[in-house]
């Protein structure tokens, strides 16, 4: 019975996902050969995502990772082409996929049965320590930036980095400000807990965590502690639960070193997904059975994230098409309507459930619309650089 009411109550309030990897996966696999990968057939053998599952996992709106890795040259150019690359997604599919860049585009699309398509920026090294660039991405619809991906960047520390600058430097502050005053929204996944923090006593708008869990669960970096997702109903933001087993399962965190370490051992970056890569990841699955993660693992990052965020302040951020492994139930993207049924069977009333799926991804967008038009009154763009604010 929880199957078929998550099922009613996503057709009403569909999931807003924060994060999905399918731009990276695509340029990674066919080079953005959009015919050999063509979403509106079943690639389940290659991707986590097509527009079946899509459709099936009750998603109204996705956010669009357009990543690219720190360690790659000329970072704002790739991120250039992930953006194509989901414009043209967009274009080439126009029954299922709505461009969006505001709250209101997000609520026109539920309303015409697409998927609202939404962009955002994993890692601040993709803006090049320009500010113009941020407000070039901005422009051409991403709606948030992640402040760092898993390496430091020069005004920021990363949270998997050996701390530099103690959270936020002088520009790193400047960069949330731009981005508050553009109405982009910033994003603390990634980050260290410094970098939260400071991040937040800056931010006069909403963040967001695209893709964390809940670090008093599972103990790893890349999770929120509780001293931050208390400051969540202060600030606005969310907090979007990610499904990555090694970020949610305590025992995976000592399998996932070991298996990365495996990785670079043969020569292969520990995040890749290609074909090649994961016959290696395999073989080491093999000879060293993995932890399972499962719907209920998930589960329990939202009932201690909404114990101590609130239930206005968390949503879903699945990390889709950017992870090798996921949890048993939650395979793939048409896999959500099984954690709303856990979560009915835990006591989650339809009135919270709407608020994690729909209702406070769309509202922080807003209010990030709302504080930019206020900014905006009170000063114009930010021409500072990096070496005039950091020396």
């Amino acid at each position: 019975m929880s199957l078929s009411e998550a099922l009613n109550l996503l057709a009403d309030f569909p999931i807003v996902d924060g994060h999905n990897d399918l731009p990276w996966a695509l340029r990674e696999q066919v080079r953005y050969n959009l015919d050999a990968r063509d979403i509106a057939a079943d690639q389940s053998a290659h991707l986590h995502t097509d527009l079946r599952r899509l459709r099936a996992g009750g998603v109204g709106a996705q956010y669009w990772s357009v990543y690219v890795r720190a360690d790659l040259p000329g970072a704002l150019t790739s991120t250039l082409e992930q953006i194509d690359c989901v414009r043209q997604l967009i274009d080439r599919h126009p029954k299922d996929l709505r461009a969006a860049s505001t709250a209101a585009d997000m609520e026109a699309a539920r309303s015409e049965g697409r998927i609202a398509s939404l962009m955002g920026a994993e890692g601040g090294h993709s803006i090049e320590n320009s500010l113009g660039a941020l407000r070039g991405l901005y422009a051409l619809g991403v709606r948030y930036m992640t402040l760092t991906h898993n390496d430091n960047i020069p005004w920021a520390d990363s949270a998997t980095d050996e701390p530099r600058v103690g959270g936020l430097t002088a520009f790193g502050h400047e960069v949330v400000r731009e981005m508050n005053r553009l109405g982009m929204l910033v994003d603390l996944s990634h980050v260290a807990a410094t970098t939260m923090r400071a991040a937040l006593d800056t931010s006069v708008a909403p963040v967001i965590f695209s893709h964390s869990s809940a670090r008093a669960v599972c103990d790893h970096p890349r999770n929120i502690p509780d001293d931050v997702l208390e400051r969540l109903p202060g600030n606005g933001g969310i907090a979007m639960v990610t499904f990555v087993p090694k970020f949610v399962l305590q025992e995976a965190v000592d399998w996932t070193a070991a298996a990365d370490e495996n990785m670079r051992a043969h020569g292969f970056h520990h995040l890749d997904t290609t074909a090649d890569a994961m016959k290696v990841h395999r073989a080491f699955e093999e000879q060293h059975p993995r932890p399972v993660a499962t719907v209920s693992t998930v589960a329990d990052h939202l009932d201690h994230m909404r114990e101590v965020a609130g239930v206005d302040h968390i949503g879903i951020g699945g990390d889709y098409d950017g992870t090798a492994f996921t949890p048993d139930g939650l395979s793939d993207v048409s896999g959500y309507p099984n954690l709303i049924a856990e979560l009915l069977t835990r006591g989650w009333s339809t009135t919270d459930l709407a608020k994690l799926t729909w209702q406070n991804a769309v509202r922080v967008l807003g209010a990030a619309e709302d504080v930019a038009r206020e900014q905006q009154a009170l000063r114009g763009p930010s021409n500072a650089t990096l070496d005039q604010l950091d020396g």
